[in-house]
């Protein structure tokens, strides 16, 4: 099951994002959930670096894969971008999760 955490400040805004284990919600390239995570999460950064122009703090597991941690903590939290951005990636994996529960559990915190 993949464990996704967003994290957030006293004021609401998303200070980091952290995914971990494997879905396996199907066979190896056929993981349907899987594929829809990545997706979300690869974007999210992919739209971070190169719409918003801010580099995010991200940790990752190149070889075994299960494990994505992104920090923008040392970030404008106020960027507006920034925040759409996060925002749309919780909306998308809060989608997956409604629809593949089994899968995927996500939640929230305050930090």
């Amino acid at each position: 099951m993949i464990q996704a955490t967003i994290s957030r400040n006293a004021t609401g805004q998303v200070t980091a994002f952290k995914l971990t284990g494997h879905a396996d919600s199907g066979a190896y390239g056929q993981d349907i959930v899987c594929a829809a995570v990545s997706v979300l999460a690869i974007s999210t950064i992919n739209g971070i670096e190169q719409v918003a122009r801010l580099q995010p703090v991200v940790q990752s597991d190149e070889t075994n894969g299960g494990l994505l941690i992104a920090d923008f903590t040392k970030l404008d939290l106020a960027n507006t971008q920034l925040q759409t951005l996060l925002e749309s990636f919780t909306l998308g994996l809060n989608d997956v999760a409604t629809n593949y529960g089994d899968y995927i559990r996500v939640r929230e915190q305050t930090r």
